[in-house]
């Protein structure tokens, strides 16, 4: 049997018998003490001071609170009274709002945030919060991907309640009930309320539909979560056989699915938003349009096959899209600031 080397038995001895004091422990952090029950603020106004708040609470849950331990700080209630404040405000609010800051206020552009609470924290507090001086237009999709969809989309509910004016919240295409589905956001809701899941997850989608789709920032910046978007060809149909004499007929009218033109900001504005999971094929396409489509490098307009909605375009249809409505910039899924 080979003898084994000195080295490994000398050099474990010696650093037992090494007189020196074996180093103190680092002592344990102070717990960071839970947040209380989060209640509507008396009065019935959210101030900033309670929007502040709920954003420390809803940061502190993330890290520290088991998911399905959210209703014990968020109550079932306090969330849906959130989204119903919210949402009467979003609805009444055009398809198209229009974004006109005063000169020396900017504006911060938002896009995909997919339940990234922590990042949202930080960027409120980087970019300097919701003011009169800086408005916010996020771009939609606020939920899915993310574990905290619920968390992100609830506290930018809260700011559009505080501050109407100076928060703007545009749909994304995963503002539906057929991405929140498959994306995460649907089993989220579940798995933190439980049986009061269904509840709350039919306000949140309720609440979607009333999402307006674009923006025009300082009468030259178009914003949508997709795009460009198609307008309605109407053509007159075949009269009817003649009826009794006396009677006129008026032409029926149709819509031309098969060819395509650039829509106007009229038609935009026209457009049947509150559906769950825009159309692919009728003729109610603009909301499909605006939140699922796609620039691409070939000129025209075609569609987007890959995703199974909404249109590509080119070039040349963004320098039409801009001349024809005067504007400078059209911005998709992305985050800039605007001064």
């Amino acid at each position: 049997m080979s003898q084994p080397d000195a080295d490994a038995i000398l050099i474990p001895i010696a650093a037992a018998m090494d007189p020196s004091p074996a180093p103190a422990p680092a002592p344990a952090p102070a717990p960071v003490p839970a947040p209380t029950v989060v209640e509507w603020p008396e009065g019935g106004a959210l101030t900033r001071d309670w929007v502040a708040g709920l954003a420390s609470t809803l940061d502190w849950c993330s890290r520290h609170l088991p998911a399905d331990r959210l209703p014990a700080v968020l109550p079932p209630a306090l969330v849906q009274r959130l989204v119903l404040a919210a949402a009467a405000i979003l609805h009444r609010e055009p398809n198209l709002v229009r974004v006109d800051p005063r000169p020396g206020q900017a504006v911060v552009v938002v896009g995909d945030v997919h339940g990234q609470l922590h990042d949202v924290i930080f960027l409120l507090r980087d970019a300097g919060f919701p003011s009169e001086d800086r408005i916010f237009v996020f771009n939609g999709d606020y939920v899915d991907r993310g574990a905290w969809g619920l968390e992100t989309f609830l506290l930018l509910l809260a700011w559009k309640v505080l501050l109407p004016n100076c928060v703007f919240l545009l749909r994304g295409n995963h503002e539906s009930k057929y991405c929140t589905s498959v994306y995460g956001f649907e089993k989220e809701v579940m798995t933190k309320y439980k049986d009061q899941g269904p509840q709350i997850y039919r306000k949140f989608l309720r609440c979607f539909e009333d999402l307006p789709l674009a923006t025009i920032i300082a009468g030259c910046v178009y914003t949508a979560h997709g795009g460009i978007f198609r307008g309605t060809i109407v053509v007159p149909s075949k009269k009817s056989k003649k009826g009794k004499k006396g009677h006129k007929y008026k032409a029926n009218f149709t819509v031309d699915l098969t060819s395509m033109k650039l829509g106007s900001l009229d038609e935009l504005l026209k457009a049947r938003r509150t559906v769950l999971d825009p159309p692919w094929e009728g003729s109610n396409l603009i909301p499909g349009d605006v939140l699922w489509s796609d620039p691409s490098l070939q000129m025209g307009l075609s569609p987007n096959k890959e995703r199974g909605i909404g249109l590509l375009w080119g070039p040349d249809i963004t320098q039409q899209f801009l001349r024809t409505n005067h504007l400078k910039v059209q911005t998709r899924e992305t985050s800039d600031t605007i001064s």
